[in-house]
């Protein structure tokens, strides 16, 4: 299969973005990039995405949108949310790093993650090391924020981390973020990094994308 063939099947078949799956409309605004940073949160464990995203969803829809909301919500309602989604065995630590995580959002950036962005002044490694000053939030978490956040923070284009491209490799694409960052379009960048994740994930996936 030629390189635009295999590109276009996996934008097809699995790029779909993680916040567009929790139903996030990330911009570059203050509640969808804190909404982006609970479900980077919610996936920096070993833990099924499926399962994070529906966590996202159930914080989400008991109301704890926004830093103020979480700092301001009971921890049992927390642990009641991520309950609902069958987030076990880390609801109740998680619940408290949410907590947690939301005060610092608070105290130094007011609110707004567009804060953590300005203190970065447009470095990547500073922009990572910033994120995993919140709690849960570890190398790979700082890799989930960028791919995603990508989308509406032009200055982490094109973000493919190791795993991504080794992804890419193993399907015979190019495989280093310049590599990547040149078969599709700057607006299809986050897509494209959640689909070589997806097909990662998926049994099978790569076997029959190669294969192909």
């Amino acid at each position: 299969m030629k390189t635009e063939e295999l590109t276009a099947r996996l934008l097809r078949e699995y790029g779909t973005t993680y916040a567009d799956q929790v139903g996030i409309k990330l911009r570059d605004t203050p509640a969808p990039l804190y909404q982006l940073l609970v479900l980077t949160v919610l996936c920096s464990i070993r833990i099924k995405a499926d399962t994070a995203t529906a966590a996202a969803g159930q914080l989400f829809r008991a109301g704890l949108r926004t830093p103020r909301a979480m700092a301001d919500s009971g921890w049992q309602d927390r642990v009641d949310a991520l309950g609902r989604a069958h987030y076990v065995r880390y609801d109740e630590s998680t619940a408290t790093a949410l907590g947690r995580g939301a005060k610092l959002v608070l105290e130094r950036w007011k609110g707004d993650l567009r804060g953590l962005r300005r203190e970065a002044d447009g470095d990547r490694a500073t922009l990572r090391e910033l994120l995993q000053e919140i709690p849960r939030i570890g190398p790979v978490g700082a890799d989930i924020f960028c791919r995603e956040a990508q989308l509406v923070w032009p200055e982490l284009r094109p973000y493919f981390d190791e795993r991504t491209c080794g992804t890419a490799a193993s399907l015979g694409l190019p495989h280093t973020p310049r590599g990547l960052g040149e078969l599709v379009p700057a607006k299809e960048l986050a897509r494209l990094a959640a689909a070589l994740v997806r097909a990662r994930l998926a049994k099978d996936a790569v076997r029959e994308l190669r294969a192909a």
